[in-house]
């Protein structure tokens, strides 16, 4: 493509299309120029402008006819007024990471196109994103490259079957709120014990990141290492079944399961 054609289109620019925008453009996988994002709000648009030196317009249609990929951000609950005044752009692959909405349902958006769902997760602002794709019916080896090596710019990628994604959102999509509570809670229960209240919460995400370290460059067992942490009548033990006694594990599984549950509502 030429040096001023768009590349890439985002329809929508929150949070999410923020983090992945500002990690393809540090890993110049796209320049600048190449990038339009549509975005209803004003202040929005002037942001991303200013921030990001992209391209920016209000018309979605605008963006799906400039797209060699088309990227779609926008919340779930919003996608079928996005796709009812547009005409799709027959000559683009289509990805979405809108939770809940299926293949079937964007294909149906955009007839006969490659269109490859994705569900990243916010982790990705800072390259530690993780990301589950799976491509649609008219999907060929060359898209999903693309695909992945657009969120391979954001932290690791898996393709799995569509019949997952679901539980994909609802453990690596809602899993970073998750994981943040526990972060809160561990910085609180310090502050409960007479730490300041920096220092807490710095002893906190440090040891959350670097048992997930741990855990990933070993291969290890997250109860093998938690057998090595716990010593006979120890401390850990003791706070290990002050856990087991209120649910913890019960009710992240649940939590993780409830979410699922919300995401397959949200493609209904």
């Amino acid at each position: 493509m030429e040096s001023n054609s768009i590349c890439l289109s985002i329809i929508g620019g929150g949070v999410m299309a923020e983090a992945i925008l500002s990690r393809l453009l540090v890993q110049q996988v796209f320049s600048p120029h190449t990038v339009l994002v549509s975005e209803p709000r004003k202040s929005r648009r002037d942001f991303l402008t200013q921030k990001y030196q992209v391209k920016v317009t209000a018309d979605n249609q605008t963006a799906i006819s400039a797209a060699e990929i088309l990227l779609l951000a926008v919340k779930p609950q919003v996608f079928n007024l996005v796709v009812a005044d547009i005409t799709p752009n027959v000559n683009s692959t289509i990805i979405s990471i809108l939770a809940g909405v299926t293949i079937a349902k964007l294909e149906q958006a955009f007839p006969q196109q490659p269109v490859i769902r994705v569900m990243p997760n916010t982790p990705a602002t800072v390259g530690a994103g993780m990301t589950a794709i799976a491509p649609g019916t008219y999907v060929e080896a060359e898209h999903l490259e693309q695909a992945k090596k657009i969120f391979n710019a954001v932290g690791e990628v898996v393709e799995v079957a569509e019949s997952s994604m679901d539980a994909v959102t609802g453990l690596s999509g809602s899993g970073p709120a998750f994981v943040a509570l526990a972060i809160e809670a561990l910085a609180d229960g310090g502050v409960a014990s007479g730490l300041p209240r920096a220092i807490a919460l710095q002893l906190a995400t440090q040891t959350v990141l670097g048992t997930a370290t741990l855990v990933k460059e070993t291969g290890m067992h997250p109860g093998v290492l938690k057998d090595q942490v716990t010593s006979p009548g120890g401390t850990t033990i003791a706070g290990v079944a002050k856990l087991e006694s209120v649910g913890f594990r019960s009710a992240l599984i649940e939590a993780v399961k409830t979410a699922v549950e919300r995401s397959r509502e949200l493609g209904k």
